[in-house]
């Protein structure tokens, strides 16, 4: 059975193992994301598409879109960083919140260039990790206003963040995939849950090469109740 039951594709946009800890846990969508200074756009219009999809909060179709959060140019550990690869372009750069396989929540700056996705330490200035765009599969999201989005990398392990502004991350990412491969990357909504289930929507991820977990997204009053729990 397919994990997810709606894939939407948005066309012609402009756009290691980990230790065994904590198994499952609750985790609240107020995931505040700090704002730094901010430099131009790499978002156009055209990628309303996305916003108009979900159910978003209302300051989320108002919000500036300004890509580049973090004003890399003035940061020279970020900029060694990429350029060592041979990227070219910033296409966005913010803090996150990044999902550990054990449910740990590490504090990680996301940048996304021409070519790849990098995951940094903020604290310690250290790449983390990098992900060719080339290896992305698909992007998925729950129909609700969380801040929770998973990119799948089928070749490795997945990545599960949480940020506020996971709209524009995803229409960075389809913008910078079909830029650098022509690729249609797929954006998935997640399974509504049926009327025994305590949730509304929930969607699968590797949380490493053996773990998959489902995180979980039920409205409650005043926002949205997540819940991650192990396969």
């Amino acid at each position: 059975m397919s994990r997810f039951n709606r894939r939407v594709q948005i066309p012609d946009l402009q756009l290691p193992k980990y230790d065994d800890a904590e198994e499952e846990g609750d985790y609240s969508d107020n995931y505040g994301v700090a704002r730094l200074t901010t430099t131009g756009s790499n978002v156009s219009d055209d990628q309303e598409p996305v916003m108009g999809v979900k159910v978003l909060r209302q300051a989320s179709r108002h919000r500036d879109i300004k890509g580049d959060y973090l004003d890399v140019p003035s940061h020279s550990y970020l900029m060694k960083i990429f350029q060592k690869q041979g990227d070219k372009q910033v296409l966005f750069a913010d803090k996150v919140l990044k999902f550990t396989a054990s449910g740990k929540m590490k504090h990680r700056i996301l940048l996304i260039t021409d070519f790849a996705l990098y995951i940094i330490d903020p604290e310690t200035n250290a790449l983390k990790r990098r992900i060719a765009l080339a290896a992305v599969e698909k992007t998925c999201l729950s129909e609700l206003s969380d801040n929770f989005l998973a990119i799948i990398i089928p070749t490795e392990y997945d990545l599960l963040m949480a940020s506020t502004r996971k709209t524009e991350i995803v229409a960075v990412l389809v913008e910078a995939t079909k830029s650098a491969s022509d690729f249609e990357l797929e954006v998935v909504f997640s399974n509504r849950g049926d009327r025994e289930a305590p949730y509304l929507c929930s969607f699968e991820y590797n949380a490493d090469a053996e773990l998959v977990k489902e995180i979980q997204f039920e409205e409650v009053e005043g926002g949205v109740k997540t819940r991650i729990t192990r396969k």
